[in-house]
């Protein structure tokens, strides 16, 4: 039996068990999932590949809608820090180019809009002219969203968060390298992408019509994960996870 078998195994054993309470800061256990957003991508260099969604129902794991296009980062793709266990290959690195492979939670929902605004049960942050992405690894806020106005900055490089272009006027963090390790990588998300099949720094990118279903339908009661891989990693993870073909 494989590593990741084990692993995902394990996961659903601690959450059949009546003694899981979650602290502040703890995840959940894998198990408790019952949504999940899976990008497969032709290979770890492509910068193109297909999303779908699949909910939890009576046990088993159902298709939603239809499968759609999205696009990677420039360099394709890396394994990430995220719920998944340390798996073999390149790893994700601050400046790379590069989306993470993995499986990993989600976390807010982010956007132009004033907040009585956006209709979403995932929480969600405006991006104002204040909201910045850190991604000096050298600070203590690195790869985490800050309102530049409320904390002392100790940083030199950072992302807007209100860009003059549509990218994220909706958008979604991706809980990679979370807590941050130094270098690890920063600023992970889903979100509009520049133009039809134009490949990203780092997130994962679709239509603005696609991106709004998703991030209508996300409901974080589900505790819903993104699991991003190749079509040659999927197969183990489809079978840890009992998904369908």
């Amino acid at each position: 039996m494989n590593n990741l078998l084990l692993f995902f195994l394990f996961c659903s054993a601690m959450a059949c068990t009546n003694h899981v309470t979650l602290h502040p800061g703890e995840k959940p256990p894998a198990s408790w999932t019952q949504q999940l957003v899976v990008v497969r991508s032709h290979s770890d260099s492509s910068t193109k590949a297909t999303l779908r969604r699949f909910e939890k129902m009576d046990g088993k794991w159902q298709p939603i809608g239809d499968a759609v296009a999205v696009s990677l980062g420039r360099t394709g793709l890396a394994w990430g820090r995220g719920e998944h266990p340390p798996q073999h290959g390149p790893q994700k690195r601050e400046g790379d180019g590069k989306s993470p492979s993995g499986l990993f939670f989600f976390g807010q929902i982010f956007g132009y809009a004033p907040a009585s605004a956006a209709n979403f049960k995932v929480p969600y942050v405006p991006a104002d002219e204040a909201l910045e992405c850190v991604d000096d690894s050298r600070s203590r806020f690195y790869n985490q969203l800050v309102d530049s106005k409320l904390v002392q900055k100790d940083w030199t490089s950072s992302e807007l968060m209100r860009r003059p272009d549509h990218q994220y006027r909706w958008g979604i963090v991706v809980n990679h390298n979370f807590p941050a390790q130094a270098g690890g990588g920063s600023c992970i998300f889903l979100h509009i992408w520049r133009e039809p099949g134009s490949p990203t720094l780092g997130c994962t990118a679709m239509a603005e019509d696609d991106l709004l279903t998703l991030l209508h339908w996300l409901d974080p009661a589900k505790f819903p994960q993104l699991l991003q891989v190749t079509e040659a990693e999927y197969p183990a993870f489809q079978k840890a996870l009992a998904l369908p073909d």
